[in-house]
């Protein structure tokens, strides 16, 4: 099943705000999200994150990587769930640190911003995106105890960002990857995302391939459920490789030249 919509994938995990900028709710003893979508939807985020949850909050906010339509609102939700907390790697860490950074992230929170008005749901915030400082920093292996048996796996899975960290809840046998796994649009195309560095990303998208999940989120618009994860997993491994062939190719005809092939 490829799930496309916001609401709950299996009981207990949820899609909140809008499906081509998600943000994932875990409700366990000690509920979680995952990820922090745009800037310009954390109000979306936390009145949906409200209403899944009632009087109860979350205790952690897990964060894949740094870029501004998966790290937009943390600021936001974290003032809003002041006992919440951020989790990501110490690269993600270092590069809130960066004025540069932070200035490239707020410029492209802000183009979001018209964009997202055409998704609806909510009303949306004006503010610029704000760094933030994180609780706690995760490494490969790393596991986060969420109570009542549910723990949260943290898998350094390096290619689309260097600061890049999967999630793999085994209980619940639920895969939070984000880009990691490539991204299926509504034509099934898959895009290969390796942004960094093509090797680790295979080696990481490969790694990821070999959990028992059941439950696979992508970066946006679909979370695949079922015989659907190991068929996307397949699919995006095999792209990725397709994709090499292809740029190989292109370097032959072009003899070697780069901007050309570019």
């Amino acid at each position: 099943m490829r799930f496309e919509t916001t609401g709950e994938v299996i009981p207990g995990f949820h899609v909140l705000g809008a499906p081509e900028v998600p943000i994932y709710l875990l409700d366990a003893p000690r509920p979680a999200l995952f990820d922090s979508g745009l800037t310009c939807l954390g109000r979306v985020y936390e009145k949906a994150v409200r209403a899944a949850l009632g009087d109860r909050y979350p205790a952690m906010l897990f964060l894949t990587h740094s870029h501004f339509d998966h790290c937009g609102s943390a600021a936001y939700l974290g003032r809003a769930f002041p006992d919440m907390a951020l989790v990501a790697s110490a690269g993600l860490g270092e590069v809130m640190s960066r004025p540069s950074a932070v200035e490239r992230i707020r410029f492209l929170s802000q183009a979001a911003t018209e964009q997202a008005r055409s998704l609806g749901g909510g009303e949306l915030l004006e503010e610029p995106f704000e760094p933030f400082e994180l609780d706690q920093t995760v490494t490969d292996g790393d596991e986060v105890d969420l109570s009542g048996g549910t723990t949260v796996r943290a898998i350094a899975t390096p290619g689309h960002t260097r600061d890049f960290v999967s999630y793999f809840v085994p209980d619940r046998k639920i895969l939070v990857a984000s880009e990691a796994v490539g991204c299926a649009d509504t034509t099934g195309y898959v895009y290969v995302e390796f942004l960094v560095d093509f090797d680790s990303y295979l080696a990481s998208l490969e790694r990821l391939a070999a959990l028992d999940a059941e439950v696979l989120c992508q970066g946006h618009i679909y979370v695949f459920t079922a015989d659907d994860v190991r068929a996307h997993l397949d699919r995006a491994i095999s792209e990725t490789h397709r994709y090499r062939a292809w740029v190989d190719r292109l370097l032959d005809e072009e003899h070697g030249d780069i901007p050309q092939v570019v």
